[in-house]
């Protein structure tokens, strides 16, 4: 089963030299089921680029994507 969900979010970056920037996923849409490690395999899309990847949750509860350099395009935090 393949479901297919769109969000706009606000990257944030961990600090920390070659802190990673990550798009907080809605609670409301984020994956019920995670597996090992909290993680749950996804194809992401950002900005028009496609790749297989996984978002994570955290012991918050928060989920999170994270979000390469290279799909970024020169975004960083506090950009959506």
């Amino acid at each position: 089963m393949t479901v297919t969900t769109r969000f706009r979010a606000t990257l944030f970056r961990t600090p920390g030299k070659g802190g990673w920037h990550f798009a907080p996923v809605p609670e409301s849409l984020a994956p019920a089921r995670a597996h090992a490690w909290g993680r749950i395999p996804v194809v992401a899309t950002v900005d028009g680029h496609r790749w297989p990847t996984s978002v994570w949750r955290e012991r918050s509860g928060r989920t999170l994507l994270a979000v390469p350099k290279a799909v970024r395009a020169g975004k960083g935090a506090g950009d959506v």
